[in-house]
């Protein structure tokens, strides 16, 4: 058979750009596509599947095929030829696809009389929105130029779902970004907000999609390319300045990537046949998306983001769209995104309503100063990137870990009671700010807030909050590039301080390693970094910082009380090592004529079970321990934290590990050293209530927390609940948690 000669792909563009012009509905445009395609590359058959929903694909429209099959076909993803497209995202070009592994005959679309296919992913971004298929009676295999020109169509077919050029009866033509739509993630913050989405990195539309002139196109082209190139050699000559190699290493494949001749000559190539420059930067994006989800090594995934972030600031430069840096909030903005560092979080200000992330994890950066801002957080949204507009509204609940875009009157009817069951609530709360938290039995508790950053400190008053039972020192360092110098951290300390007029402030000594990492001071590729070098122990092996750190505490002081703690302390000779080194140092300051505190206080987190057996000049040195709860809870049962299939394995009233807890409080009260807990359970009210009742007697939670957990002690006498807790241990439960709640909703 000779070869036919190969198609034209912006003739064929120009063909469908005609057709899309013709007045019409959705239905009626894609019957006239799949005809012109049909007939403009010689098949017999051009048929287009569209997406219902996640897992399953309708036929919409088909020349060749029976009629009546349209809108009746239906398949799930990863089913016959044209489903294995939609899940791989890869074409599929078979000479006789009835003998290909995976087909399946679909009787009533009448396809039996048809040997060769060939099926493309209509995809945009990486999300795949439908499968164009065409096919023949002989067996042939379709040619290069072919399977070029379908794919380009694919790509303008998937520009024009998302304008809503295709909406139509049925819901795989439903208008894109109009459905309501519910996701469930992972919480990281508790709460609820209602909201307006903002995009973090604002969705691009390319409107404008195919181009007869490409001279002018590669012109503009080649001119937002050299502002991209310009743009990314500032960003390495800036960062160049005091930061580790790994950072330079990074900035280097960003220049790599803009000076890169393939990716040109890619966008090139898809300028010459037909596409507008932006088009042909969203279609080597979108093929890009599709690679990044298939590669397992995680550094090639990160070569492939860097692409993913050229390719969006070059759309950005060719389109101007995006979010200007000085545009204002609006006063209830929900912020969305696939992720977010700490820095860029810090910009937004703690006026936003929610946080919802595509990624993330429960220990990260942004989830750390979301709970210290009590700013209702879900991670691990799966494709509300791709969902979201700006300007959609939003609820987000916290508590479910549960999301929903453009919610129908019935859900946001029942959320609204719900936040106003919230606000009474927060007014209840308010009335008993001031009054110390006495149990029934006339038990007091001290409850502490935790911080890290000066913007938290306002909330200290405002909470009830006794002082600041944790200072998160790693926050100024990992919200930068470069090393904050010893004066300015001095600065900071003193500022924190003086915002706490005269009551306690515990300060963490620098917490760096596990999932906190600071890119200048070249971190380790560990393959358990929570159990790896961090904290102490990188303090103690590299004193340089350690040392600054401890000299800008004292100097911040400044003859006021200081209250130092070591994190990740493991064993007894690490505190008694990190110990001796603050001595020296303050011993050092006071020679240099620096003010030495009024009252030194030095104490540990216990965060490792090991520490709990430490001997018992452990606990006669150390001046106050504190429970680093979600470390503790994660090593005594073995289960990460960051791992969604086994953290929430296991209960924080597990009775093993409320015994442990109860055990760590006997030892310390045994030797008079004070104890507290430290972490998420200790503002979960019925947590708090246990670790009361097992004789700890001091709290810190973030500020929000407070409230609910005074409340719940004022109301409750701690011997009742400790026979209650007593009973439930001795009948052989795993968790108090169902009689514990049974006992107070009686």
């Amino acid at each position: 058979m000779a070869k036919k000669p190969g198609i034209n792909s912006r003739d064929l563009l120009n063909r469908l750009r005609e057709t899309l012009a013709v007045d019409g509905d959705g239905q009626e445009r894609l019957d006239q596509i799949v005809q012109m395609v049909a007939s403009s590359m010689d098949t017999e058959v051009c048929s287009i599947y569209l997406r219902r929903d996640r897992e399953t694909l309708e036929l919409c429209a088909t020349q060749g095929l029976n009629a009546e099959a349209v809108h009746k076909t239906r398949m799930r993803v990863g089913e016959g030829l044209v489903g294995e497209v939609a899940k791989t995202a890869q074409p599929i070009n078979a000479k006789d696809a009835p003998q290909v592994k995976g087909f399946r005959y679909m009787p009533e679309t009448g396809e039996d009389l048809y040997h060769s296919m060939l099926a493309v992913p209509i995809q945009r971004l990486g999300e795949v929105l439908g499968v164009l298929v065409v096919q023949n009676k002989s067996q042939r295999k379709f040619d290069d130029d072919l399977v070029y020109a379908l794919e380009v169509v694919a790509m303008v077919l998937a520009e024009m779902k998302e304008l809503g050029a295709f909406v139509g009866t049925g819901e795989a033509m439903t208008a894109p970004h109009q459905r309501p739509y519910m996701i469930t993630g992972t919480r990281a913050q508790e709460g609820t907000a209602e909201g307006q989405v903002v995009l973090h990195d604002a969705k691009i539309v390319v409107s404008n999609l195919v181009s007869d002139d490409p001279e002018a196109e590669k012109k503009r082209l080649q001119g937002a390319m050299d502002q991209l190139r310009l743009s990314v050699d500032d960003l390495l000559t800036a960062n160049k300045m005091g930061i580790g190699s790994e950072q330079n290493d990074i900035m280097e494949t960003y220049r790599m990537f803009a000076n890169s001749k393939g990716w040109n000559n890619r966008l090139e190539a898809s300028i010459d046949s037909g596409l507008t420059a932006e088009l042909a930067v969203e279609k080597e994006q979108s093929a890009s998306r599709a690679r990044m989800e298939r590669v397992p090594d995680p550094y090639l995934r990160e070569r492939l983001h860097d692409l993913d972030d050229l390719s969006n600031r070059l759309l950005r430069l060719l389109t101007g769209q995006g979010r200007s840096a000085t545009e204002s909030l609006p006063k209830n903005a929900v912020l969305v995104a696939r992720n977010i560092g700490t820095a860029e979080l810090l910009e937004y200000g703690k006026n936003l309503r929610g946080i919802v992330l595509e990624e993330g994890s429960v220990g990260a950066h942004a989830a750390i100063i979301a709970r210290a801002w009590a700013i209702p957080m879900v991670i691990n949204a799966a494709n509300i990137t791709r969902e979201a507009l700006n300007g959609d509204t939003i609820l987000v609940d916290g508590d479910q870990a549960l999301v929903h875009l453009r919610p129908t009157d019935e859900v946001k009817s029942a959320f609204l009671d719900k936040l106003a069951m919230l606000t009474k609530a927060q007014e209840k709360y308010s009335a008993i700010r001031d009054k110390p938290a006495i149990t029934r039995d006339g038990t007091r508790l001290d409850l502490y807030m935790n911080a890290g950053l000066l913007v938290d400190l306002p909330s200290l008053k405002g909470s009830g909050a006794q002082g600041v039972g944790l200072f998160r020192t790693e926050l100024q360092f990992l919200m930068r590039n470069v090393m904050p110098k010893r004066d300015e951290l001095a600065k900071i300390y003193g500022h924190v301080m003086d915002s706490a007029q005269g009551l306690p402030v515990t300060f963490r000594t620098l917490d760096i390693g596990s999932d906190k990492v600071a890119t200048y001071m070249n971190p380790l590729d560990e393959p358990n970094p929570a159990m790896g070098w961090r904290a102490i122990r990188l303090g103690l092996d590299k004193q340089g910082v350690m040392k600054m750190q401890l000299q800008a505490l004292i100097r911040g002081a400044n003859g006021r009380p200081l209250r130092v703690m070591f994190p990740f302390v493991a064993q007894f000779n690490e505190f008694r090592d990190a110990r001796a080194l603050l001595l020296k140092v303050l011993k050092s300051e006071t020679a240099l004529g620096h003010e030495p505190p009024s009252k030194l206080e030095i104490g540990a987190m216990l965060e490792t079970p090991s520490l709990a057996f430490a001997p018992d000049q452990f606990f006669e040195m150390c001046d106050f321990i504190s429970i680093g709860g979600n470390d503790l809870k994660q090593f005594f049962y073995a289960a990460d934290r960051e791992n969604e299939r086994v953290r929430r394995r296991y209960d924080t009233l597990n009775v093993s590990y409320l015994t442990f807890i109860e055990q760590i409080a006997a030892r310390c009260a045994a030797f008079d050293t004070p104890v507290s807990f430290c972490g998420e359970d200790a503002g979960r009210p019925l947590e708090a209530l246990c670790f009361a009742a097992m004789g700890l007697r001091q709290l810190s939670m973030r500020p929000a927390s407070i409230g609910p957990v005074k409340d719940i002690l004022l109301q409750t006498d701690l011997d009742d609940a400790r026979a209650v807790i007593n009973k439930s241990r001795a009948s052989g439960a795993q968790s108090v948690r169902a009689d514990l709640v049974k006992w107070l909703n009686a």
